[in-house]
């Protein structure tokens, strides 16, 4: 029987967390960063489970996001994946509607930035390509991020957004977005 279970990082033990890290080291072929694990930390996370295995991981972490001249807090997904040999079951699609939730009840919106793989899965459940010119908030100041503008979804909650507008992020280590 699956289970998933949406909890914070700070209600976490180190082996839960450790088991997260490993999943999606295996999930992202060892693409996935310190940079890249620690982006996925601070914020909600929603773990499937089978039994006492771990099969699937995904975080959504309190972002700002500026559009058309507001600064928006943004529920920012991260960090999804599901154990290899349990893919196609539907537990992707279950931690994301775990945390979807959070993201309608406590933000302005919901972002992310998917892989090649998972464009279709985002807009198939609803989340909106963005059309317009990404940046981010950097300590040079805004700088244009035109490599991620194709990968780039948000759910829109509590404010109407401009898909064709301009979309800024707020500056972190590694991948901004």
């Amino acid at each position: 029987m699956t289970a998933v279970r949406t909890c914070h990082t700070a209600d976490l033990d180190a082996r839960t967390l450790k088991a997260a890290r490993a999943l999606l080291d295996d999930v992202f072929d060892g693409d996935l960063s310190d940079h890249d694990w620690d982006h996925s930390l601070g914020g909600i996370h929603a773990l499937a489970w089978d039994g006492a295995e771990l099969i699937g991981h995904g975080s959504v972490v309190q972002r700002s996001l500026l559009h058309g001249g507001r600064a928006l807090r943004a529920g920012y997904v991260e960090g999804v994946g599901v154990r290899a040999d349990r893919q196609g079951e539907g537990h992707g699609a279950t931690i994301m509607t775990a945390l979807e939730r959070v993201i309608r009840a406590a933000y302005d919106l919901g972002a992310l930035s998917s892989s090649e793989e998972a464009l279709t899965f985002y807009a198939t459940r609803g989340w909106q390509r963005w059309q317009g010119a990404s940046s981010a908030f950097t300590p040079a100041g805004i700088v244009r991020t035109e490599e991620e503008d194709d990968a780039i979804f948000v759910l829109p909650v509590t404010t109407p957004l401009d898909l064709t507008g301009t979309l800024v992020c707020d500056w972190r280590e590694g991948d901004v977005w």
